[in-house]
């Protein structure tokens, strides 16, 4: 086997081995030849080649958040690492485990004008668990003088007793801060930074290892529940007559079904779920915004809770926020190992622990159910919703609404849906999706710079059929998501294409003029047809009721490409459509 000569990168590579890091993304770069080959040249690990940076780090995001487990990202110097930071922050705040590994020049090198070098350590600091700036290796013809400079032999050895004793002294403390790095990486959830500096020549390799690096593991103990706080929650549930529990984003199979069955038999008790919860029953309220937005003050009072209990990440309801920032709980809960966000400004508890514990050890110990019609009034209101849901469908023209509707239930039992940001992830919270579908969307930070890329990782290593359903902007903003060589065949795209930022016409402004066309829609005339001629993706396209019908029949087969499915909506109708809605469902 190969080996890069260069210690530290020996030292990096065997680290990741010994912590069972076994999916490396690679961008090309020279900087970062050292950990190229390393990685490269061991059939341990599964290595992917991706130019495009930004990309990169998406695609990488991908494969962690359907693996559970991190994921390395490699690039060279310079601005390469800074295009990385939009996924750094979607990891950062939506709790992924990405490990960045950034080529750096000696730092006797950085800041005199060479190419390809910026100042990059603690570049991520705001958006990082952990920054490790690593040691430049010693080089031996640099590190004692030649035998002509010394007096007398014995200075030849003391020269070089003193380099040895630095090399192992920087060993040493690069070994610390990887091991710390990656333990942070993988019991902490989220993004770290190591930044290795390496000085050429960059390519030389050898036969065997010069250095055997160990790794200490840390050992994180599960947080236990204080018994006190846990007391005190019990006593105040047992006198409310009113509790709304609200699930954001939670990847699936989180929460045993026993505990679902008693919170959904119990009166005082509504489960708001959105989209990306992956809680499913059907005494749950699926469709927030179905019920929210249609509601008078009045009704406002009467779903206002005693007690809200909050789970997974981010939010995507702002109607649901606005409604318990206005009409807030007498308390709120947050229940999560790592953060609580006091996203309703009336947070009094941050329960350490996850939810399937919270619940295990708190749901045998309340009291039996106590009279309350809360349950029954909002089951009543969910059922009108629903019912006047259905009218109004049968009665609109073909929009992005009634895309959405057929698409959505023509997706395949038991296979993964990613979704864009923006408007589709929020037309997607209108609709009660199969339980059997798997639910994703970057909701840390809810950018659309990288939904494409992160649907294809977690194609590349699922073994279920991924969708990916995305609107125009965000998939020609991603573009380059389709330049890679890891595409299974079976991944399908979905591309609602209304000419623009179609969500900007559903927001307050001054639509129809030109300034808002240009600079806020932003309208187009672009389509994926030359996109997928070019990346080898089969292309079909839409344009009426009855024309995605007969695609949708067809389109999740067995085939030898990807697939993509084009669909043209009016741009001018889809807003008036979805606004009409919220009036019609009241």
């Amino acid at each position: 086997m190969k080996y890069p000569k260069i210690p530290l990168a020996q030292t990096v590579v065997q680290l990741c081995k010994l912590k069972n890091i076994r999916h490396i993304v690679i961008s090309p770069g020279s900087r970062n030849a050292p950990l190229t080959i390393g990685f490269t040249n061991d059939s341990f690990f599964n290595c992917y080649s991706i130019v495009d940076e930004r990309c990169a780090a998406f695609f990488a995001l991908g494969i962690a958040q359907q693996l559970h487990e991190p994921v390395v990202v490699i690039c060279t110097s310079g601005s390469a690492l800074l295009n990385y930071y939009p996924a750094i922050s979607e990891a950062f705040y939506s709790d992924i485990p990405l490990v960045v590994l950034s080529a750096d020049r000696p730092k006797h090198l950085i800041g005199i004008g060479d190419g390809q070098t910026i100042n990059q350590k603690n570049v991520y600091e705001n958006h990082i668990l952990y920054s490790a700036n690593l040691k430049l290796d010693l080089k031996a013809e640099n590190g004692f003088a030649t035998k002509e400079e010394l007096p007398i032999f014995k200075s030849i050895e003391n020269k070089l007793e003193r380099f040895l004793g630095l090399q192992q002294d920087i060993q040493s403390f690069n070994e610390t801060e990887l091991n710390k790095a990656l333990n942070l990486t993988r019991f902490k959830n989220g993004p770290v930074h190591i930044n290795v500096p390496f000085d050429e020549p960059l390519y030389e390799t050898v036969d065997e290892l010069t250095i055997q690096p160990k790794a200490n593991d840390i050992s994180f103990t599960r947080p236990t529940i204080d018994q006190t706080e846990l007391k005190n929650c019990i006593d105040d549930w047992d006198v409310s007559t009113k509790k709304m529990i609200l699930v954001g984003v939670l990847p699936p199979n989180q929460i045993e079904q026993q505990w679902l069955n008693k919170l959904a038999d119990d009166n005082s008790v509504i489960v708001f779920t959105e989209t990306t919860s992956n809680l499913h029953h059907t005494k749950f309220f699926p469709s927030i915004d179905k019920i929210i937005a249609p509601l008078e003050n009045a009704n406002f009072k009467a779903l206002q809770p005693d007690i809200l209990i909050t789970l997974g990440g981010l939010v995507v309801s702002k109607k649901i926020k606005a409604f318990l920032r206005q009409y807030q709980p007498k308390h709120h809960w947050h229940i999560d190992v790592k953060k609580a966000n006091d996203t309703f400004f009336c947070l009094d508890k941050h329960i350490v622990a996850k939810p399937n514990d919270f619940f295990s050890a708190f749901l045998p110990k309340i009291k039996p159910v106590i009279k309350s019609n809360y349950f029954d009034i909002w089951k009543t209101v969910k059922l009108h919703r629903s019912k006047k849901h259905l009218e109004y469908i049968k009665h609109i023209g073909f929009s992005d609404f009634t895309v959405f509707s057929l698409v959505l239930k023509s997706l395949p039992n038991k296979t993964i849906l990613q979704l864009g940001n923006s408007s589709t992830v929020r037309y997607a919270q209108l609709f009660n999706l199969n339980p059997s579908v798997e639910v994703y969307c970057n909701r840390g930070t809810s950018g659309i710079d990288g939904s494409t890329s992160t649907a294809v990782g977690c194609a590349a290593v699922s073994q279920k059929q991924t969708t990916f359903i995305t609107g125009d902007l965000s998939f020609f903003y991603d573009s380059n998501a389709l330049w890679n060589n890891y595409i299974p065949n079976n991944f399908r795209i979905i591309l609602i294409n209304n000419q623009g930022g179609g969500i900007f016409r559903i927001l307050p402004g001054h639509k129809d003029t030109e300034n808002f066309d240009y600079f806020f829609e932003t309208t187009h005339d672009l389509t994926a047809k030359q996109l997928c001629e070019m990346y080898h993706i089969d292309y079909t396209t839409a344009s009426d009721e009855i024309e995605l019908r007969e695609n949708l029949k067809t389109f999740y087969e067995k085939s030898n490409t990807p697939r993509l499915l084009e669909i043209f909506t009016p741009r001018t109708e889809n807003d008036s459509i979805l606004l009409d809605y919220f009036k019609y469902v009241r």
